[in-house]
């Protein structure tokens, strides 16, 4: 089974989920393992499933070479708390997995989980004010105009030209807009930007659109200094000032401008150290609980450098602006560090950029239930953050530029013809855009294939219905979708799983069952000799 590029969408992080346990499956070697002079068929050693898992994820383009052999065994004792994987006794449901000689196997069960049925967000109606109103006291029917006394001829040169050629119409006399409209239009073109871009049809399902704050939009992307770095207006939610100090450190070393130099070694470290344990003690990461699912959304985009970019630039700008704040200073300062020659290893075994991953990724990125490929989904996106951070943490011009245009647009007054269904003051709905021959095959494929699969995994689970019932459904399913039935069930001892034989017990032998049936006696003569 080959390895497949993810999309944008609702439920990524459950289709990736399922997808490394699929690969995982037919990738890992199953062979015959003795332990403690007993014999165990099917089944493997735990370093062998780190070898095996760590190649599948360092070479699935979902996560990349960047994924370590520690992130490795933590989703493999994800693997066993979930009955991925049991051992060979059976045993599964606590997070005791170890790079060690123990044997494990693969259960009978199916370990795929099903899609999560949660109800779409609501969409947000954002009301506009209404043009065609006119102020109160002001009405075009009762404005003074200078009465003019006009002669045949001067009618005619007036007249002559429009008559039958311009068509009826008004003049809309515009209000002022207030700071609140400008708001709700930042948000609404901001999420209609998000949304393009993204490739979906909604954001209902991975973002409730009443969670943004306009006001957050605008303060992000105005109050900003010469670095683009947000100036917030309530100077309690920043950083401390020891903690901005240390940052600076380590970010401009060794010219340190508001530390002294360091007169011991390993300074640089208790710094660090420092940074690390200030961060690790925030209760919601930087990227907020509510926008977890629009950033993993945003990582599927990863291959198309550019979009992804633009993805994450306008995301950020939905953040509260302490924690946009906070991001800018923390990823700048990781980028400094990993890139800076003349800085001490703050580490004996692990690369600099690799430690920056593994200190700062979880402050970032994570979901608030604890999901199972939290840490690879936070490093994957964190690695991207540091390396276009000047990029994504500023403000997208283009965006900016257009929504600055529109609402200069909407101010002006403007001529409305008779018989007008829209207003000329907005620009015309986009309904469609052009898309390459190979995203429409790919977007035909997983935007049918993916429910056909959930429907797939709701009738193979389904306890309630009978075996023969289930044994029907499943028999008109493959021969309607053969290619989701196959993807399901490669195999037929994969198939086999879901209907395990039971033991036919012969009935028991009774012992009158063995004796000769009763003979009558029958009296016989003797003979003497």
């Amino acid at each position: 089974m080959s390895a497949r590029l993810v999309g944008p969408g609702p439920y990524r992080a459950t289709r990736l989920w399922n997808e490394i346990i699929e690969l995982f499956r037919a990738a890992m070697p199953l062979r015959k393992h003795r332990c403690r002079f007993k014999s165990y068929e099917r089944c493997f050693k735990a370093s062998e499933a780190v070898d095996c898992l760590h190649d599948l994820l360092g070479s699935n383009q979902n996560f990349g070479p960047e994924v370590t052999r520690g992130q490795t065994v933590k989703l493999l004792k994800k693997f066993l708390k979930n009955h991925v994987i049991e051992d060979i006794k059976g045993r599964w449901g606590k997070e005791d997995f170890q790079d060690d000689g123990h044997l494990y196997r693969f259960p009978p069960s199916s370990p795929l989980k099903p899609y999560p049925k949660k109800p779409s967000f609501g969409k947000e109606v954002i009301k506009f004010p209404d043009w065609n109103e006119t102020k109160v006291g002001v009405s075009q029917e009762h404005i003074p105009v200078k009465s003019v006394t006009m002669n045949s001829e001067m009618w005619y040169k007036r007249h002559s030209i429009a008559i039958g050629e311009v068509p009826a119409c008004k003049l809309v006399l515009r209000r002022e807009l207030t700071q609140a409209n400008i708001e709700e239009i930042w948000k609404s073109m901001t999420l209609s930007r998000l949304q393009k871009v993204l490739g979906l049809n909604s954001l209902d399902e991975v973002l409730d659109t009443k969670l943004v704050n306009s006001k957050h939009i605008v303060q992000n992307a105005y109050n900003v200094n010469k670095q683009g770095i947000v100036i917030l207006e309530d100077k309690s939610k920043d950083l401390p000032h020891w903690i901005l100090s240390a940052m600076k450190c380590l970010a401009n070393w060794p010219s340190c401008s508001d530390l002294k130099q360091p007169t011991y070694s390993g300074f640089e470290r208790d710094v660090f150290k420092t940074i690390v344990d200030y961060f690790g003690q925030m209760k919601e990461p930087l990227l907020t609980f509510n926008f977890f699912d629009i950033f993993v959304c945003v990582l599927g985009l990863l291959q198309k450098h550019s979009k992804a970019v633009e993805a994450l630039q306008i995301s950020c700008l939905l953040l509260p602006p302490e924690n946009r704040r906070k991001l800018q200073l923390l990823v700048r300062m990781m980028a400094r560090i990993s890139f800076n020659q003349d800085l001490p290893p703050l580490s004996e075994s692990v690369r600099t950029r690799t430690l920056m991953v593994q200190a700062f990724s979880r402050c970032i990125l994570c979901s608030k239930d604890e999901m199972d490929l939290d840490e690879l989904l936070a490093a994957k996106l964190v690695s991207f953050l540091m390396d276009n951070y000047q990029e994504i943490l500023n403000v997208p011009s283009s965006l900016k530029s257009s929504i600055e245009e529109h609402v200069v647009h909407v101010q002006r007054v403007q001529i409305k013809y008779t018989g007008a269904d829209t207003d000329a003051t907005f620009p015309a709905p986009s309904f469609c855009h052009q898309i390459s021959t190979d995203e429409f095959e790919y977007q035909r494929a997983t935007g049918s294939q993916e429910p056909l699969a959930a429907l797939l995994e709701e009738i193979a689970m389904n306890k309630e219905i009978s075996v023969k019932d289930k044994k029907k459904k499943l028999k008109q399913f493959q021969k309607s979708y053969p290619e989701v039935y196959k993807e399901r069930f490669p195999t037929p001892e994969t198939e086999a799983v879901l209907f395990p034989e039971k033991s036919k017990q012969k009935p028991p032998i009774l012992m009158w069952a063995l004796k000769k049936p009763f003979q009558p006696f029958h009296r016989t003569r003797s003979f003497r000799m």
